[in-house]
C-alpha cells in the first residue's frame, strides 16, 4: 500500500513561500488555528517538535482502521498489506534525503541513532562482529571528536563510549560568536581519531556547519563521521551521498511526522560491517543455542515489533514535504530567519546568539534579554499565546561558552507567518518595560 500523498499543490518557484502560500499550507494543520490563553496560537516552537498535517495523522490512523498487522512476520493477507505499507514509508524517507532503502534504519528518534552507533562501536571494541567489524574499533590511545555546540544527544553518547573503551573525547571549540573554530579542528582530529560527530545545524545559534571541511578532516585521518541532521532535514535540502557522511540521524517529529520515530542513515557497507546494537526477533538469519547470526541492514538493527504505524506516517510527512519543496521552504525560513534576527537586534537590551541577520542561518533565535530570566521571557510571551523554548536547549556547555545559563529560543517553520513574526517581536518589545528591567 502506498504512503498516502498529500492533498497540497503550490506554485512553483525559486523565490521560496509566500505569505499567501503559506496561509494555504496552514489549513493543513488544525492545531494551528487553536486558541491559548484567549489569543491565536503563535507557535515559534517548531525547533523543539513541529505540528502535524492531516494527511500526516490519517495515514496514521489509516493504518490502524485497515491494515494493522506485525510486519515481515505473517503469511496473510493483512501482514502483506503492513509490511508493504512498512517498507514504502521507508523508502519515501530515503529517497527524501537520497539514500538507497537498506541505508535507512527505523530508530525512536535521533538520540537512538546516535547510541546505536555508539554502542556498536562498544560491541566492535569488545570483538563482536569478527574481522568486518574491526573497523569500528576503539580503545586508549583512539580519540572520538565532538563539537562545543552539540545538543546533549550528540555528546553523552560519546562521552560514554569514551568511557567504556579507554579512548579520548576531544572537541572542536567555538569563537565569541558560536562558530566553530576550523584551526582548532585541524588540531584535534587527527591520525587517533576513529569518529568525528557534529551538528549540521546548531539548535541554539541556528549556524549552518562547514561540513565538507569538517568531513574533509576526517576522511584525511581515516576517521568515520555522524552528522546530527535533527534541525537541517526538516528545513534544507538534504543528499547524503553530497554531503559525503558515513552516518546521519534525523528525528520525525521534528519534520511533520509523529513522536516516537527516527532514523538513521548509514553506508550500506558500514551497516552491513557493524554489530548489532539491540539483539531478539526480527533481526536474524539462523540461532542456535549457541550464538545468532544476523540479517543485514537494516533488519539486522531493527530488533522486535517496531513503529509500524508511526513509521508509516513519516513517510507521509516525508512526501508533504517534497512536494511542497525543500529549496522553497528553505528560502522561506532563511527570509524569516533574517526578519527575526533584525527585529531581535534592534530592540535595547537583546542580545541575539549565533550569526548576523545576513549570514546563512536556519529560521531561528535563541537570544537573552538584559536583567530578565528566559523562563520570565517565556512565560510573558505565552500569555500572549506565543509559544517559544526557553532554557539551555540541551546544550548546556555551549551555553556555558557563550556566558549564559539559559536563553529564549523562536523557531520557524514551513507554515509560520511574517505577521507571526512580527506579532513575536512586538511582545518581546515590551518584554523588558513590563519587568521593570529598563
Amino acid at each position: 500500500m502506498p504512503v498516502i500523498e498529500t492533498p497540497v499543490t503550490l506554485t512553483p518557484s525559486d523565490a521560496g513561500l509566500t505569505d499567501a502560500e503559506v496561509h494555504r499550507i496552514r489549513n493543513d494543520f488544525p492545531i494551528l488555528g487553536t486558541a491559548v490563553n484567549g489569543r491565536p496560537l503563535v507557535y515559534l516552537d517548531s525547533g523543539a517538535t513541529s505540528q502535524n498535517p492531516v494527511s500526516v495523522m490519517e495515514a496514521e490512523q489509516e493504518f490502524y482502521e485497515q491494515r494493522n498487522a506485525a510486519v515481515h512476520r505473517g503469511a496473510h493477507s493483512l501482514a502483506v498489506d503492513a509490511t508493504d505499507a512498512y517498507e514504502d514509508a521507508r523508502a519515501a524517507v530515503a529517497r527524501f534525503i537520497g539514500a538507497r532503502t537498506n541505508e535507512l534504519v527505523w530508530t525512536s528518534n535521533a538520540t537512538e541513532g546516535i547510541n546505536l552507533v555508539a554502542y556498536a562501536m562498544s560491541n566492535a571494541s569488545l570483538g563482536r562482529g569478527g574481522d568486518a567489524a574491526r573497523r569500528f574499533a576503539v580503545g586508549p590511545g583512539d580519540s572520538i571528536v565532538v563539537t562545543e555546540l552539540e545538543h546533549h544527544a550528540n555528546l553523552i553518547p560519546w562521552q560514554e563510549l569514551a568511557a567504556r573503551t579507554g579512548a579520548e573525547l576531544r572537541f572542536i571549540p567555538v569563537d565569541d560568536d558560536g562558530a566553530l573554530r576550523l584551526d582548532e579542528a585541524r588540531r584535534v582530529i587527527t591520525s587517533s581519531t576513529r569518529m568525528v560527530a557534529f551538528s549540521h545545524a546548531s539548535n541554539v545559534l541556528g549556524t549552518i556547519s562547514p561540513v565538507a571541511e569538517i568531513v574533509g578532516l576526517a576522511r584525511e585521518v581515516g576517521a568515520l563521521t555522524l552528522l546530527d541532521a535533527c534541525q537541517s532535514v526538516p528545513h534544507l535540502p538534504v543528499d547524503v551521498k553530497a554531503l559525503d557522511v558515513d552516518f546521519l540521524v534525523f528525528s520525525g517529529h521534528k519534520m511533520l511526522g509523529p513522536t516516537g520515530i527516527g532514523a538513521l542513515y548509514g553506508r550500506a557497507d558500514l551497516l552491513n560491517s557493524m554489530p548489532p546494537f539491540l539483539t531478539g526477533g526480527s533481526m536474524i538469519t539462523t540461532v542456535t543455542m549457541q550464538g545468532a547470526e544476523y540479517l543485514p541492514s537494516p533488519n539486522r538493527f531493527e530488533a522486535g515489533t517496531q513503529r509500524i504505524s508511526q513509521a508509516v506516517a513519516l513517510g507521509a510527512a516525508a512526501n508533504y514535504l517534497a512536494e511542497t519543496g525543500m529549496e522553497r521552504i528553505e528560502a522561506w525560513e532563511a527570509t524569516l530567519g533574517r526578519r527575526l534576527v533584525e527585529g531581535l537586534e534592534a530592540i535595547d537590551g537583546v542580545r541575539v546568539l549565533g550569526p548576523r541577520a545576513d549570514q546563512p542561518r536556519i529560521g531561528l533565535a535563541a537570544f537573552d534579554v538584559d536583567g530578565v530570566h528566559a523562563h520570565d521571557v517565556g512565560q510573558f510571551l505565552d500569555d500572549k499565546g506565543i509559544a517559544v523554548r526557553v532554557g539551555h536547549h540541551c546544550a548546556q556547555p555551549l551555553h556555558r561558552r557563550l556566558g549564559l545559563t539559559a536563553t529564549t529560543r523562536a523557531s520557524t517553520y514551513l507554515y509560520t507567518t511574517t505577521d507571526e513574526v512580527d506579532a513575536f517581536l512586538a511582545a518581546v518589545a515590551q518584554v523588558r518595560p513590563f519587568f521593570g528591567a529598563e
